[in-house]
This record gives structure tokens, sequence and C-alpha cells, in this order.
């Protein structure tokens, strides 16, 4: 009966022993790995873990994607400006001279003592008619007198083959000889942008035969259209 009682206290002790072995060894491994008994992530857990980073990963390249089409939107952008710009270069406005612009002079029968200049873009873009045309009558030294009363409310503007227009009144009401004298030339120069000097080359008409005009002679500012230069 002793001799029971020792083998099955001897075989207890063993398999304790046994246990505190197995738990010791548990404790090692899991002190090694970093992660604590009872925490570490199932296999399918760490397999979600690693897909989501993935997943993040694959977002991030997406998120590139649009960037990198934004950023050809940018550059497409400024290729836009820069056919802005060409644009700009290729469809910008200059004065209007000599040089794209070819005139005309006729007499008219109303008003009485005028003439009306015609100058029509002859160029491959607009060009602007800027002020007044600059009038010399044959060897005169200075520009005819220019009427302020008939500036435009805006530059007048002319598309390739579109005309502007200005009239010229002869000689001044009252009937006076004043260096009243026939003329038979007409030099027209042109305005620039800043109103100072002339831009261009200017044109040389001749005028209608029998052109009689004074002191008093006068010109219009370039208008949009022959009636309204002639209201003056």
């Amino acid at each position: 009966m002793r001799t029971i009682r020792s083998r099955t206290a001897a075989a207890a002790t063993a398999a304790l022993l046994a246990g505190l072995s197995l738990s010791a060894c548990q404790s090692d491994s899991d002190a090694a790995s970093g992660t604590p008994s009872g925490a570490r992530p199932e296999a399918g857990a760490t397999a979600s873990g690693e897909a989501g980073g993935t997943g993040k990963a694959q977002g991030e390249g997406s998120g590139t994607g649009p960037g990198a089409s934004g950023g050809q939107s940018k550059d497409a952008g400024k290729a836009g400006g820069t056919g802005s710009k060409q644009g700009t270069a290729d469809g910008s406005s200059a004065a209007c001279t000599g040089a794209n612009t070819k005139a005309v002079i006729t007499k008219v029968p109303r008003p009485i003592n005028h003439l009306l200049l015609t100058i029509t873009n002859t160029g491959s873009r607009s060009c602007h008619a800027y002020s007044a045309p600059l009038l010399r009558f044959d060897d005169e030294q200075s520009a005819t007198r220019i009427m302020e009363d008939s500036q435009p409310q805006s530059v007048v503007t002319l598309a390739p083959g579109r005309s502007a227009y200005a009239s010229i009144l002869l000689s001044g009401e009252g009937g006076g000889d004043s260096g009243g004298r026939t003329a038979q030339r007409l030099a027209v120069h042109f305005a620039p942008r800043s109103g100072s000097g002339s831009a261009g080359t200017p044109l040389e008409l001749t005028l209608p035969a029998g052109t009689h005009k004074d002191n008093n002679a006068a010109v219009t500012y370039w208008q949009g259209s022959a009636s309204d230069a002639l209201t003056f």
C-alpha cells in the first residue's frame, strides 16, 4: 500500500514538474517574440492587417494617380497658358498704320466743305485706330486741328477687312478767307497708343480735284461708321 502511494506521489510530482517546465518554455518564447502571453494575434487577423497595409499602399498609389493626373492637368494649363500667350501674340492688336491699312478720301455732298477719309485693315490681324488721323495738307508744317467734341467712347478696333472713318472739315464758318487755298496732296499719319508722336508708316493721298481748304480746317477722331464721322 505504501509502495502504491509512493508511486502515485512520484507521478504527481513528475506531472507538476513537467507542467512548470512547459509554462517556463512558453514564457521564454513570449519574451523572445515580444508578445505577451494571451495577446498573440491569430493568423487570420495578421493577414487582414497585412492586407490593410497593402490596401493603404494601394490607396496612396491611387492618390498618386489622380495627383499625377492633376499634375498633367496643371501642365496642360501651362500649355494652355502658353497657347494663350501665343494667341495673344498672334491675335494682339497693334496700331493701325500705313503698313497694315489702305486709305481712300472722297468728297461728300453733305455736309458741305467736307471730305470723308476711310481706312481699311489690309493685315491679317486686328489693329487699333487710335485717336484721330494726323493730317498735313501739301507742305504744311503743323497737323490739322482735331475736333475734340468728336471723341468716341472707345478706341475703334479694326478686324481684318474692316474700316474706320474720319471726316475733314475744309473751311470754317463765316465766309472769311483765312489762308484759303487749293490743296493737292494729303499726308495721313497715325497716332500711337500713347498719343505722343506718330506710329508706323504714313499714307500719301491725292486729294479730289478742286479741294479748297483754309486755316480753320479740322478733322474728327476715328469713328466706327461713316455716318458717325459725318455728323461733325
